[in-house]
């Protein structure tokens, strides 16, 4: 029982550091939470990364291009190595309105990640989210090949 316990508060914790880190835009620290072997799946918008080095660009390129982005846990469960959470991603986007003048649109979107780790690492993780909602378009297009027909 004792390992349980053990397991179910080191994947907590890993799961709240890298979002703690995500959150106060400590991009290179959140991703040290990462095992050298993993995958993060973006659902909402089709992205998966095994690399460190393309994780760090696609959050530093969510930072950029979302710097007021606020990732709220709202629920976590956690069993052994494993955790499910439910989350609140608030943000502000700059939208070209009528010609030149731009506005603010506030963006609250609600998701859920699964996350795996092991040895005090994450191993797998992957965001649940309506990719049409989140407007991460833009964030996506950095990270995709066009190919045209």
């Amino acid at each position: 029982m004792t390992e349980l316990c053990i397991a179910t508060a080191a994947t907590d914790k890993m799961v709240l550091t890298f979002i703690s880190h995500v959150n106060e835009g400590n991009i290179d620290d959140a991703v040290a939470t990462f095992a050298d072997h993993f995958s993060f799946k973006d659902h909402g918008i089709q992205l998966e990364f095994n690399t460190k080095e393309r994780l760090t660009e696609f959050l530093q390129k969510a930072r950029e291009l979302y710097p007021d982005m606020l990732l709220q846990i709202d629920t976590i469960f956690v069993s052994g190595d494993r955790a499910l959470t439910a989350w609140t991603l608030q943000t502000t986007l700059l939208e070209l309105f009528f010609g030149n003048s731009k506005r603010r649109v506030p963006i609250s979107l609600q998701g859920a990640s699964v996350v795996r780790t092991e040895n005090g690492r994450i191993t797998s993780w992957s965001d649940y989210y309506d990719g049409l909602i989140s407007r991460r378009t833009a964030l996506a297009s950095y990270f995709t090949d066009w190919v045209e027909y």
